[in-house]
């Protein structure tokens, strides 16, 4: 892959389409709102993606989607290419989902103090008890703290001082989130 132009990094497929991105960055950052729809475009289904995962509900993850998408014209004059745009759209992203959550006042930082109640009672919701419940399911049950860092460490890949930067929370308060959301999905997902 050639190095991009004007220090903007954009990672695809092959060089005529990180060109073509790289020509649609450097257009959005000058105000060009056709050449971001384009950079929306690339990018809205991982945006979504990722939305989706840390709230678990497909209608805020689409509002949360457009939020970021938002955020990410506004501030797009200030991307420096230091990394590529879908790492910046990630963690722009990541930023907009937690102020979400703190503007609306949830604790979505603190576990129930009993997870296996959790556990016993999205069980006993089963209709049928012969039904598997996939892991993407089981995380909806998870208290939005412990379904946080359990989304930002074992799928994103952030380690806990980061989450704990990110959240607002002691970075052994996310070692105890993970700790109950792996016990709790383990028994939401048990036969």
């Amino acid at each position: 892959m050639k190095p991009p132009r004007s220090g903007v990094a954009v990672v695809e497929h092959d060089d005529g389409d990180a060109e073509r991105m790289d020509a649609l960055v450097r257009r959005a950052q000058a105000g060009d709102v056709d050449a971001f729809e384009g950079v929306y475009r690339a990018h809205a289904r991982a945006v979504f993606a990722l939305c989706k995962r840390m709230c678990g509900d497909d209608v805020e993850a689409t509002e949360l989607v457009q939020d970021a998408f938002v955020r990410a014209w506004e501030r797009l004059p200030g991307f420096r290419g230091q990394s590529t745009l879908a790492t910046w759209l990630h963690r722009l992203t990541v930023n907009v989902v937690l102020e979400r959550w703190r503007s609306k006042k949830r604790d979505a930082m603190r576990m129930l103090d009993d997870p296996e109640g959790i556990a016993l009672n999205a069980l006993e919701q089963r209709a049928d008890p012969d039904a598997e419940m996939d892991i993407a399911a089981a995380m909806t049950k998870l208290p939005m703290g412990a379904r946080t860092v359990f989304v930002l460490h074992d799928i994103e890949g952030y380690a806990h001082d980061e989450i704990a930067t990110m959240t607002g929370i002691a970075a052994g308060t996310s070692r105890t989130q993970l700790f109950r959301a792996r016990r709790a999905l383990a028994r939401l997902l048990e036969p």
